[in-house]
């Protein structure tokens, strides 16, 4: 369970440029290798080699330990998510609350490189995704909410289970849709990429980070992304279930395809302004996903 993620997310650093080119019809990595699949192995070299720099107004101890909370929250996360059937690390009747506060704690890390950094650009950083964590959290929660009672459990086996001849994603499309919105603000991906915005805050809370410190900041953001497209694929796709192939396969599949609509997003949409997002999400989706609780619980109550 720890070497899928970590192998997905080292190859994103490649196939999310690939990705990108294919997208707005430009060439991407094509130098080193075939298709340009020497530029991981260079990217890596380059964090090993480059200086690991801790500036000396920085709080030395916090300063080191943001990029490691990231990094052990996502992977964390996944102990919780059946790639197939029995292959589940901890399969916890409280799984999907387990999981709602690990990736609550990921916030930390952003905050804490912000906050320890003593730089102001860093900071304001750090304080934008203070305010993202409040404006998504609430709605991120509520949007699942609606999964869990049609399954009657949080133990996300159970919910794979209970999908057997009707998908989530259908009875619950919007809910679907408000924790994708989430998903994208959790792993502060563009539109939502507000705390480290560089034409605004010159890289925001990672801006005095270097070397493999920077590197742990880089995987973590796309371990962040893989575990979010996993558990859509839990929640709504079905997880592993299909015909022909075998469950590891599909779950898979589902995973990848999430995770390549992920970068679709950055491809395409604009940053959204700060305050937008938050009017968008106290205003709209949290009316939204107490609407579809709502709707949910009466459907199952009839």
């Amino acid at each position: 369970m720890l070497l899928g993620p970590i192998t997905i997310a080292s190859l994103l650093v490649w196939g999310e440029r690939r990705l990108l080119a294919l997208f707005q019809e430009r060439h991407g990595p094509n130098r080193i290798g075939i298709l340009g699949l020497g530029q991981l192995p260079a990217d890596i070299l380059k964090m090993f080699f480059k200086q690991d720099w801790i500036p000396p107004f920085a709080d030395k101890f916090v300063f080191v330990l943001a990029p490691a909370i990231i990094m052990s929250t996502s992977l964390l996360s996944f102990m919780v998510i059946p790639a197939a059937p029995g292959f589940v690390v901890l399969d916890s009747e409280i799984g999907l609350l387990i999981f709602l506060a690990l990736s609550s704690l990921g916030a930390y890390s952003v905050v804490l490189a912000g906050w320890s950094s003593n730089n102001k650009y860093a900071l304001l950083g750090g304080l934008r995704a203070a305010g993202q964590m409040l404006g998504y959290e609430v709605f991120m929660g509520l949007s699942i909410m609606g999964v869990a009672a049609r399954a009657g459990s949080f133990n996300l086996s159970k919910i794979v289970e209970s999908q057997t001849g009707c998908w989530n994603i259908l009875p619950q499309i919007l809910g679907f849709v408000i924790f994708y919105i989430a998903a994208l603000a959790e792993t502060h991906r563009t539109p939502f990429d507000l705390a480290e915005a560089e034409s605004e805050l010159v890289a925001g809370f990672h801006a005095e980070y270097s070397g493999l410190k920077f590197g742990m900041f880089f995987v973590g953001e796309y371990v962040g992304v893989t575990l979010m497209s996993a558990m859509m694929t839990v929640l709504f796709l079905g997880g592993w279930q299909g015909p022909l192939l075998p469950p590891v396969v599909w779950f898979t599949i589902k995973t990848c395809l999430l995770i390549c609509s992920f970068v679709l997003v950055r491809g395409t949409l604009p940053r959204l302004r700060y305050d937008q997002l938050i009017v968008m999400g106290w205003k709209y989706l949290l009316p939204l996903a107490l609407f579809n609780l709502l709707v949910t619980a009466g459907v199952i109550l009839w």
